[in-house]
């Protein structure tokens, strides 16, 4: 049933793109014209052409907020129950009462999830590019918690400051006594959050393919175009990320919910096309989401989580510091930096940041925040860029359609 199903789709594919272009001639003539204009699009970058690409930007962005107005007024009966509830909320809030420990505790965890949900969509939404928050925040963050329970041989932090900044709690422990399960639970609610974050990332590409199966119209993207073609060509293809793209298709469109799942349970840099395949064959949302979400937010996030545990742990550090200062001639150069950064982390965990600590700043932490300012950066103008061409995409179809009226 799949096979031929697939050679349904083949077919049908085949046999609109020859209706709607008249013949093989004009279908390359197409073709071409497609090729040129996404050049030209690629052109309209920051860099190359500052003053169109910021117009760009900007057209697009009056057109989405248009676009989204509509469509929040199309569906005011939601909106106004949703105002309504923040209302209600606010008034909560505000009122005084014994209510207010639990208002304020519910606050607390409400911004630490919803901060690691955003992190965990901005990763895999693909906004032009994805900003990499596991290597940037959610790793970090892990191996600093790991490297403070084995200093600490406690996880129970003081709140606060915790999750701000962690120092060691008052009572006394004894040397060994932290566990790998004690800080995989000590991390597992950000890093379920980051990793439900990432499968709401990944839900675009399957709205997009579904809604374009449905209407039978053809999508603003190009993910989907090489799609179509990948389904054409998928007897012929020989290299291997080719055929790297029609295993993830197969296993997802054969095996169903397990096939999505196992996709997104280990780092697969393919599973966009997993989504779009879903979409496509008109998969049902719950058994792709829920798939994705157990795969992302608790299978692949365990593995994860697990590997910078084991990889910041104590003894590991300690070799890893031991084998940078064995390499000859710039090794104890290079291995005295992260000795004056680990032990000034001891100190601050200790309560006594304000003595023994190294006055300048440590190089490592600096290159660090500068890292995190580039790629974030780097992200905004990928935005930039990426609204600005589907702006120039806008252009290209209004006047090929003017053309065709003519």
């Amino acid at each position: 049933m799949a096979e031929n199903g697939t050679d349904c789709d083949q077919r049908r594919i085949r046999m609109s793109k020859e209706q709607h272009n008249g013949n093989f001639t004009d279908s390359s003539m197409l073709s071409e014209r497609k090729r040129r204009e996404r050049e030209e699009r690629l052109n309209i970058v920051l860099w190359k052409k500052p003053l169109v690409t910021l117009q760009y930007f900007c057209l697009e962005t009056l057109i989405n907020l248009k676009e989204w107005t509509i469509k929040l007024w199309r569906r005011r009966g939601v909106l106004v129950c949703v105002l309504l509830a923040l209302a209600l909320l606010t008034a909560m809030y505000y009122i005084e009462g014994a209510h207010q420990q639990y208002v304020r505790y519910m606050e607390k965890k409400f911004f630490w999830c919803a901060y690691w949900v955003g992190l965990g969509i901005l990763s895999s939404v693909g906004l032009g590019t994805g900003l990499h928050t596991f290597l940037l925040y959610l790793g970090p963050h892990i191996a600093s918690v790991t490297l403070a329970a084995y200093e600490c041989n406690s996880v129970n932090f003081p709140e606060p400051p915790y999750p701000d900044q962690i120092i060691c709690p008052d009572e006394e422990t004894t040397e060994g006594s932290i566990s790998l399960w004690a800080i995989i639970s000590k991390v597992r609610l950000e890093a379920c959050m980051w990793g439900a974050g990432t499968a709401i990332g990944e839900l675009p590409p399957y709205f997009m393919a579904r809604a374009a199966r449905l209407s039978g119209a053809e999508p603003d993207d190009e993910e989907y175009q090489e799609f179509e073609e990948m389904l054409e060509h998928a007897e012929t293809a020989q290299d291997f990320a080719s055929r790297a793209k029609l295993a993830v298709q197969n296993l997802v469109q054969k095996v169903g919910f397990f096939g999505i799942l196992a996709c997104a349970s280990i780092p697969n840099p393919l599973f966009d096309l997993a989504g779009i395949t879903c979409g496509h064959f008109l998969v049902p949302f719950w058994t792709f989401f829920g798939a994705t979400l157990i795969g992302k937010a608790v299978i692949k996030m365990h593995i994860q989580k697990l590997f910078v545990i084991i990889t910041f742990s104590k003894h590991i550090v300690e070799q890893m510091v031991a084998l940078i200062g064995a390499i000859p001639s710039i090794g104890p150069s290079l291995q005295k930096p992260f000795q004056e950064y680990l032990e000034a982390q001891r100190i601050k965990l200790h309560h006594k940041s304000d003595s023994a600590v190294p006055q300048g700043e440590n190089w490592l932490s600096w290159m660090f925040e500068k890292l995190v300012i580039v790629m974030v950066c780097y992200f905004i103008l990928s935005i930039i860029n990426s609204m600005a061409q589907s702006y120039a995409k806008r252009l290209q179809q209004k006047m090929y359609s003017e053309e065709k009226t003519k």
